[in-house]
């Protein structure tokens, strides 16, 4: 594939500024661009720290006019922006359609954050880029009819799209992860995996994640298609804890969340809850091959050992805040 290569003009916005905003924002610093990031408070976030150099913006991404202010000038927007877990039904199809008409107003090139929901169950079958969407859970619905409606637009010509996917991820400033896991091992205190820990699992490290979304937003031949992004080989919860946990330097201490335990806490929090549709990726295989990536642009995932080397050396100089 070849690159664009017209770059001194370039404004890239980033929506978002999570731990994937964050990815995506490092990576651009390293290449040297202009950055401007948006969230509702219009100020740095615990993930992305305050970088030298880059425009932090305020706004309210469900109003149409306030989003694409923010986007003012984009040549690139990622849109690495959701809203809380158990509102993703109602509020996220208007969160991105409001970011889609940004791009459509500004002539942007548009690359989007994407998990795994749209496929279903694979039923331990590796996940490419190929299988049909057959969702299993309303979340699953929601970002399938998502994903249509932006080969829609593309295919009519109203927004050039491409979407990078990812499996469940980990690294710094995550924060699913870090109370899971990290922040656990640092205290030598019992890190906790989902339903099923012996079961092969893939996890995406999101340095890797926001790295090969930048790679996609410089090639227009990616365009118009989805892209698994590059991911280490599958492994199980069990494991992948017991790695923080020696990187760490503590004794590893791993315990399940049964199904009971989360349906009794789904009583009282809302993401617990939410996250009972989605046992089918914790109860066989979930593996997903990130081949075609990998082999069309050369980028060769983190080793997890490194990963979770690096995650973790940001958990440990942020400390968990103190209730």
């Amino acid at each position: 594939m070849t690159t664009n290569t017209s770059t001194h003009n370039e404004m890239h916005v980033v929506f978002g500024t999570g731990a994937m905003g964050a990815a995506i924002m490092y990576e651009l610093i390293a290449r040297g661009k202009r950055i401007r990031m948006v969230n509702r408070s219009g100020k740095p976030g615990l993930a992305t720290g305050s970088p030298t150099g880059v425009e932090f913006c305020a706004a309210d991404v469900f109003d149409h006019a306030s989003a694409r202010a923010a986007a003012e000038g984009a040549t690139h927007i990622y849109q690495a922006a959701q809203p809380e877990y158990e509102e993703w039904v109602e509020k996220f199809p208007p969160l991105q359609q409001s970011i889609v008409q940004a791009a459509m107003a500004t002539g942007a090139k548009l690359i989007v954050v994407e998990n795994l929901y749209m496929y279903g169950d694979p039923k331990g079958a590796p996940i490419t880029e190929d299988l049909p969407y057959r969702p299993v859970a309303k979340k699953g619905v929601v970002r399938a009819q998502m994903t249509e409606a932006l080969m829609n637009a593309h295919a009519k010509g109203d927004i050039r799209v491409v979407m990078g996917r990812g499996a469940d991820f980990f690294g710094p400033g995550y924060m699913g992860m870090g109370d899971q896991g990290f922040y656990p091992a640092l205290a030598g205190k019992t890190a906790s995996g989902l339903f099923h820990l012996d079961v092969p699992h893939t996890f995406t490290y999101t340095v890797d994640f926001g790295k090969a979304l930048v790679i996609l937003g410089e090639h227009d031949e990616a365009f118009g298609q989805a892209w698994h992004v590059p991911t280490p080989e599958a492994i199980t919860q069990r494991a992948l804890l017991t790695m923080m946990f020696e990187a760490a330097g503590t004794t590893p201490k791993v315990s399940n969340i049964s199904m009971l335990m989360m349906r009794m806490a789904g009583l009282f929090v809302p993401v617990a809850r939410e996250t009972i549709e989605m046992a089918y990726e914790f109860d066989k295989p979930f593996i997903l091959d990130s081949s075609k990536f990998q082999r069309t642009f050369g980028m060769k995932p983190t080793p997890y050992t490194d990963a979770i080397g690096a995650t973790l050396a940001w958990f440990r100089a942020n400390p968990k805040p103190k209730k």
